[in-house]
């Protein structure tokens, strides 16, 4: 993956932070439902559960909030039940994409994913058409303006950091995604202030376009976002510099 990809998982992260605080916490709640029903409601015994609750309440989410959600999960109180839906997709010039659902109508969200898919340009793929170009990976994000590349990395090394890069202000951290948490807690440890902590799923190569596929493709992005049915939208777009 080019470390400067400019439609890296970190970008639309940070697009997520500015958006309404409502919709930020409504994909939240879905998704520590789901990790607590999947997993149990331990967040130490659960890595997607913890990955979950400390975006939570990196997003500042209550934790009454927090709490109701991990009992609708585990059956403690009565909830909506959600299911998983992996959409594979390409977008203008060959673009591969990949969007996570959680949703309690999958024939709604089916809908809407294509509508959004047709009007930008795009289509869906058949299956495992683009989830083998990506790979899971342990990513962390710390402000580059508090601590240096080179800090991090001392911090981090012996726990399993593998590599640091700036992206707009934001120190990238990169890891195999057993060791996620390893290396967050070793970063910690040096008071290092970790801003999150996950397990992304990052491409082994990148489509670079420039001109009018690339504006469709950040405009076919941008909508997928926003719909609240979509969990996480992961493509190997490039922009041309």
């Amino acid at each position: 993956m080019s470390g400067h990809n400019k439609w890296s998982t970190i970008k639309h992260k940070k697009g997520k932070a500015d958006a309404e605080r409502g919709k930020i916490f409504s994909r939240l709640v879905k998704e520590i439902s789901v990790a607590a029903r999947e997993g149990g409601g331990d967040a130490d015994m659960n890595p997607r559960l913890r990955v979950a609750i400390d975006t939570a309440k990196s997003q500042n989410m209550p934790n009454d909030n927090i709490e109701r959600a991990i009992k609708r999960g585990t059956g403690e109180l009565e909830g909506i039940t959600y299911e998983e839906i992996t959409y594979e997709a390409y977008g203008p010039g060959g673009v591969g994409i990949l969007i996570e659902v959680l949703t309690d109508n999958r024939n709604r969200s089916a809908a809407e994913v294509r509508h959004t898919l047709s009007k930008g340009g795009g289509a869906l793929g058949s299956r495992n058409s683009v989830a083998y170009l990506f790979a899971k990976q342990g990513q962390l994000t710390v402000e580059a303006s508090a601590f240096s590349e080179e800090q991090v990395m001392e911090a981090g090394m012996e726990a399993g950091l593998e590599d640091v890069y700036v992206e707009e202000g934001i120190l990238v951290l990169s890891s195999s995604p057993d060791d996620v948490y390893r290396v967050k807690d070793a970063l910690e440890a040096a008071g290092i202030k970790v801003d999150s902590a996950e397990i992304v799923k990052v491409p082994a190569n990148t489509v670079v376009l420039s001109g009018r596929e690339a504006e469709q493709n950040i405009r076919l992005l941008n909508a997928l976002e926003e719909n609240e049915d979509i969990q996480a939208v992961y493509s190997n777009f490039e922009q041309a510099d």
